[in-house]
């Protein structure tokens, strides 16, 4: 999930409701928007090493992510109407960045979700491949984690499966400003209509979890949908070859968290 990801992409989750707890912890994420971390994905610096080389950080915590939903014990629940996608047409990308870890494309202001009956603003989406998050036991060939921030600073990433098929437009339009090399960015400035994913119509899986990358913060909201989308061999392709392959984290231990299937 990710500033650097997440941790480049928005605020600290707010522990404390001090005010000036809270302006410091926003500075502090502040300063994770440009300063890239010594973490990685293989070696001395991969995900089971992420501990000790985050200071402070969750990545040892009870509630991290990703996990392997197991659809036989998640807890079903009409609550559907929790989430509303409020993305529209005039949605305009910011900039693509090759982080080093992934492809991240930040977002103007604009787009939001309504969740929990708060409101979410949509700050970024980034990629994983294969998937982080499994179903069954499932991995997929891609993982989108779409980030939003409340004005509490709260997160809540909606994270959509992709399996491979035909083109996706949403795709070809992401990837028509790749190849990027790492550490390089370009500014975009450009709508994109983020509606024709159709998330208002799919199901999903929510808990309670962490960012999947270092420094794992605990206490983000969590949507899964339960449908793929569908994109080419082609696309997945081009994604892998703009990141470190496997750039993704394994599977952690739900521990008595509860996963609820809105339907």
């Amino acid at each position: 999930m990710k500033l650097n990801y997440y941790i480049y992409g928005f605020i600290l989750i707010i522990f404390t409701s001090c005010k000036d707890s809270n302006k410091k912890l926003t500075q502090e994420s502040n300063h994770h928007l440009t300063e890239a971390t010594h973490w990685s994905y293989s070696g001395e610096t991969a995900p089971e090493h992420w501990a000790e080389l985050e200071q402070g950080s969750d990545c040892d915590g009870h509630n991290q992510s990703p996990i392997n939903i197991i659809t036989k014990d998640v807890v079903e629940t009409p609550t559907k109407n929790h989430l509303n996608i409020l993305y529209s047409p005039q949605t305009f990308i910011k900039k693509v960045i090759n982080n080093g870890h992934t492809i991240q494309f930040d977002f103007e202001s604009g787009d939001s979700i309504s969740y929990l009956g708060d409101t979410h603003y949509l700050k970024q989406i980034h990629f994983h491949e294969p998937s982080e998050h499994k179903i069954n036991g499932i991995i997929y060939p891609i993982e989108t984690h779409l980030v939003h921030l409340n004005k509490s600073g709260n997160i809540t990433v909606l994270s959509i499966l992709g399996e491979e098929g035909e083109e996706s437009q949403v795709f070809e339009f992401l990837e028509s400003f790749l190849p990027l090399k790492n550490g390089e960015s370009k500014d975009i400035h450009k709508n994109i209509d983020l509606s024709s994913f159709f998330l208002n119509e799919k199901h999903f899986y929510s808990y309670t979890g962490s960012l999947t990358t270092p420094p794992c913060w605990e206490r983000v909201n969590w949507v899964v949908f339960k449908e793929p989308i569908i994109l080419s061999v082609d696309e997945v392709e081009k994604l892998r070859n703009n990141m470190p392959i496997n750039n993704y984290r394994n599977e952690q231990p739900l521990n008595n968290r509860i996963v609820t299937f809105n339907y």
